[in-house]
């Protein structure tokens, strides 16, 4: 299951007209093929309007039809799309933020944060099919959809740009679809630093309840309680910023297995706690001694064994394992993960 999201980019773009008859300047000056081409006619003033009500009236009685296409075959567009900016990728909204274009992505947070995400955006003609307007990425060049300055996001990396043509059918015909696939890679360090490692740190507190005894039982409960207590908020608060979706993702799997552990050490302390209460109650009188020695701290398998500290280990290998999965499906240079 996926969630959609949004992110919101800053284009520019250029549309060369490859057709005879009419051609229409960016500044809307209009001019035809059969104008003669003097050199000693003086540079024009450019003032520009937008207003659709100003330019019908300046066109007014000049032939001009601006539904009319050039040639009865069709028009040629070729286009290119210059990207200046993307300024967010918000997982709550479902958007990615001159033009200034909103694209849908397909989030699939299941390795999120070691996750990589797809953003695409749409160009075709509103009006005309492929039979009056032809859609095509520029071929004067390599790569028609470029970025102009270097892309920074706070949560993101772009990796790739892949543009793609798509002949989509409508029941009015056959559209030519200009495709954009914008492929980003989430920067983890900010969850590192604010979820793994202080949760991991909570959890070493806990373990400090296995080197008191049983007669500091209160400090011991202070400890575990505490410890899983913050677990909580902190799971909470990474989870706020996120879609509710119905899949597990990465960072559950850790808080969870972070909150099992707490959770162990805590029926740890029950344990220590009942038999240090069948010991006040003089039960087994010779084996008294024996007993709370026994039990003055925690058994030594419990708190001395290194394998404990192999979650870390595992978790990271097999996620990022999966990420590079990911990568190689999406045909994606791994020198750059």
């Amino acid at each position: 299951m996926r969630s959609h999201a949004t992110f919101t980019i800053l284009i520019l773009f250029t549309i060369p007209f490859i057709a005879s008859g009419v051609i229409i300047d960016s500044d809307y000056n209009v001019s035809s093929d059969d104008d003669p081409v003097t050199e000693t006619i003086p540079p024009k003033k450019r003032n520009c309007t937008r207003q659709p009500a100003i330019i019908d009236k300046l066109l007014n009685g000049t032939g001009y039809n601006k539904f009319r296409i050039p040639n009865d075959d069709g028009v040629h567009v070729q286009v290119e799309f210059w990207v200046q900016a993307i300024t967010a990728i918000n997982e709550i909204t479902n958007d990615f933020e001159r033009v200034t274009v909103k694209g849908p992505c397909d989030l699939s947070l299941e390795l999120f944060p070691l996750d990589i995400q797809e953003c695409h955006l749409i160009y075709e003609s509103f009006n005309y099919n492929n039979q009056e307007v032809r859609m095509r990425w520029n071929e004067f060049i390599a790569e028609p959809v470029y970025v102009t300055n270097k892309i920074r996001l706070p949560d993101f990396e772009l990796i790739k740009i892949e543009p793609s043509r798509v002949s989509a059918p409508y029941p009015a015909g056959m559209w030519d679809e200009l495709h954009v696939k914008l492929v980003f890679e989430r920067r983890y360090i900010w969850y590192f630093m604010q979820a793994y490692l202080p949760t991991y740190l909570t959890i070493f507190i806990s373990w400090i309840s296995f080197s008191l005894g049983t007669k500091a039982m209160p400090a011991r409960t202070m400890l575990g309680v505490n410890a899983l207590l913050a677990m909580i908020f902190q799971f909470g608060n990474i989870m706020r910023n996120l879609p509710r979706v119905s899949y597990v993702k990465a960072i559950d799997v850790w808080m969870l297995v972070s909150m099992t552990f707490i959770f162990l050490s805590l029926l740890e302390l029950a344990i220590v706690g009942y038999k240090a209460k069948n010991e006040e109650g003089g039960k087994k009188k010779g084996s008294q001694k024996k007993i709370v020695d026994n039990f003055e701290a925690s058994p030594a398998g419990l708190c001395r064994y290194e394998k404990r500290f192999m979650l870390p280990i595992v978790y990271w290998s097999y996620y990022y394992n999966k990420k590079l999965e990911k990568a190689a499906e999406m045909k994606l240079d791994e020198d750059r993960l």
